[in-house]
């Protein structure tokens, strides 16, 4: 299990991996203002897609972008 550093350490990577250092900001930005609901936009910000289509088009992302599969 990953300690809650590595689990942060690891999102940031993501986020800039898929959004650039800038986007990740603003998105950071926008998570930490007190009007973003988190849950809400979980259950209406993701594409209406079948979990297996979902996981597909995650899989395809992860191949062009190999920083997301480097796990320990």
């Amino acid at each position: 299990m990953k300690t809650e550093a590595e689990i942060r350490v690891a999102g940031m990577h993501a986020l800039i991996g898929a959004l650039g250092l800038v986007e990740t900001e603003r998105f950071l930005m926008a998570v930490s203002r007190g009007r973003f609901n988190y849950t809400e936009w979980r259950r209406h910000g993701l594409p209406d897609l079948p979990l297996d289509e979902l996981a597909r088009q995650a899989n395809l992302e992860a191949e062009k972008n190999p920083c997301f599969l480097n796990e320990k």
